[in-house]
């Protein structure tokens, strides 16, 4: 009878995690190392209390050695595959304007005024990306929402 019930339960526990990556739309999604190559929900690693997604078991593995040299995108992915939301600006911590929205490497980000945004849009490729996902204006900005 025990046997059944953590038979039972191992069974819930597989399909609550299959769910939640279920629940991850990895359609616009890129591989945080590879850049430009489709994400693929079989090739991920927990990261930020989240899930970040490769396109293949190569880049897995890079990440999985030096996760802060890949941080600031996955960290964009985090907020691209909406598992982490913005509270507030990445630059000043000030509050949102929305007439101030950009894409930058997948993800919609928004800041407190134009001139934080025209900081943003200066840069370019990964400058920006890190500029917007770094360590500092990610942890300013963004909170993970978990799965």
């Amino acid at each position: 009878m025990l046997r059944r019930i953590f038979l039972s339960l191992a069974v819930m526990s597989l399909l609550t995690v299959s769910a939640n990556a279920a629940d991850i739309d990895l359609s616009n999604a890129k591989c945080p190392v590879a850049k430009k190559k489709p994400a693929q929900a079989g090739q991920h690693v927990e990261y930020n209390g989240a899930t970040v997604y490769f396109c293949c078991g190569n880049c897995k593995k890079a990440f999985s050695k030096d996760p802060a040299k890949f941080a600031a995108r996955a960290n964009a992915q985090l907020v691209a595959t909406k598992q982490a939301k913005q509270k507030c600006c990445p630059l000043t911590g000030g509050k949102l304007n929305g007439s101030t929205v950009i894409t930058v490497a997948g993800a919609k980000v928004c800041f407190c005024c134009n001139n934080c945004k025209g900081k943003a849009v200066a840069k370019q490729g990964d400058e920006q990306v890190d500029f917007v996902f770094g360590e500092k204006a990610f942890k300013k900005a963004f909170k993970v929402s978990g799965k």
